[in-house]
């Protein structure tokens, strides 16, 4: 499924916690010039068979703004561990063993006939909790084509940012664009007509010490296989300056290493009267 930023993660967290980065809400995603096509059978890009699985080979590169960066390597493991019920909605689980290396992470997916909700992850974060749930995909997909997945005003951060004893307030936006098909190859394989989405967020901090704004933004894109699932996404995420530090940049990369995707049973014909 798409990691919702924390990932969206994850997409991720997705995010990547979803909720925490994001990009500053006005830009616009520039589409490429296409006729606009509607994918036939969009579930298949987005399996989530309980005991499916996939291994993605990930690194994350980090540094402070104006400084050399640091890249580590890890393995993240994906599950489809079972299902749960939040406020009566039965939901996928999907078991992460380290999304963007950051340790094991459940969340929570919704697969219908109009498209994939997020309903959170476990942990999650303070703005996750208060914008949850949110849609990630539209079925049908259309190529191109784009929408708010939402845009909160005077959020709790959950977090005293600038150190006055207050938690700052955050104005938070993000938006999902299915951008193209292309080809595309990671160490599971090659796959053709991948479908390429671009996840943005953007998080505007209001601090009450200073009484000014600053904005962290977090781009993903992800490309899924049909009958596969998500099997790459990059993630660049950007925390300006908020208090006396000199700001923070990251960036994710996992790519499909091996996937079993799990499918399910035929349904057995019934015996018709005669």
């Amino acid at each position: 499924m798409l990691h919702q930023p924390q990932r969206l993660c994850t997409l991720a967290t997705l995010l990547i916690a979803a909720g925490l980065f994001a990009w500053p809400s006005g830009e616009s995603l520039a589409q490429p010039k296409t006729h606009p096509e509607a994918i036939e059978d969009a579930h298949l890009y987005f399996p989530d068979t309980i005991g499916s699985r996939w291994r993605y080979r990930g690194h994350i590169e980090e540094w402070p703004l104006q400084k050399i960066s640091e890249t580590k390597n890890y393995v993240n493991v994906s599950t489809v561990s079972g299902t749960q019920t939040i406020n009566g909605v039965t939901v996928m689980v999907f078991h992460d063993t380290n999304p963007g290396n950051h340790g094991p992470t459940d969340s929570y997916y919704r697969r219908d006939a109009v498209g994939v909700v997020y309903y959170g992850s476990s942990p999650g974060t303070p703005v996750e909790r208060q914008v949850i749930p949110y849609q990630i995909v539209r079925f049908p997909i259309a190529i191109p084509s784009s929408f708010q997945q939402f845009d909160r005003k005077g959020v709790d951060f959950g977090t005293d940012v600038d150190g006055d004893g207050t938690q700052e307030k955050v104005d938070v936006d993000a938006s999902v664009t299915v951008a193209g098909k292309e080809s595309i190859s990671v160490p599971a394989g090659s796959y053709a007509n991948a479908v390429r989405i671009e996840a943005r967020m953007s998080l505007r901090i209001h601090l009450s010490k200073s009484k000014r704004s600053v904005v962290s933004t977090d781009v993903l894109t992800a490309w899924f296989a049909k009958g596969v699932g998500l099997v790459k996404y990059t993630e660049h995420q950007e925390m300006p300056p908020a208090a006396t530090d000199r700001g923070w940049i990251t960036e994710i990369t996992e790519e499909l290493e091996e996937a079993e995707v799990k499918t399910l049973p035929a349904a057995i014909p019934t015996p018709s009267r005669q």
